[in-house]
């Protein structure tokens, strides 16, 4: 579904659940939490990003909400938190901000391939 259908659809059908610390907006559809938990249908559950769509951008508390993992949404300011926890990061693949592992085989001069010939 595009964008603007997303909207659309949010507009129409959707109620507003939560938000989370970077702004994304948690919905699912006007009264879908009536659903009787004995039932094959499920509600339906979606997020509107605030900035770049990167699902890794969805917290743990809230991945749980949309998979049904848990039946209510997260409380305000998200689930207790341990000492041992880290904050949530998305995925920094393909950024500046990647991590790079040292490899003994990005060296190519340290590195012979094996030849059949030799």
């Amino acid at each position: 579904m595009s964008n603007a259908m997303t909207r659309l659809y949010t507009w129409l059908k959707g109620e507003l659940v939560g938000q989370d610390a970077q702004g994304n907006r948690y919905y699912r559809t006007k009264g879908g939490g009536e659903v009787h938990r004995d039932s094959l249908r499920r509600e339906r559950r979606w997020v509107i990003y605030d900035g770049d769509i990167e699902a890794s951008r969805v917290p743990a508390d809230w991945h749980g909400w949309l998979h049904h993992t848990l039946d209510q949404p997260p409380p305000e300011g998200g689930l207790p938190r341990y000492d041992w926890m880290v904050a949530h990061q998305p995925n920094l693949t393909g950024t500046d901000r990647a991590v790079l592992n040292p490899s003994p085989f990005r060296k190519a001069r340290d590195y012979e391939a094996w030849r059949p010939d030799a």
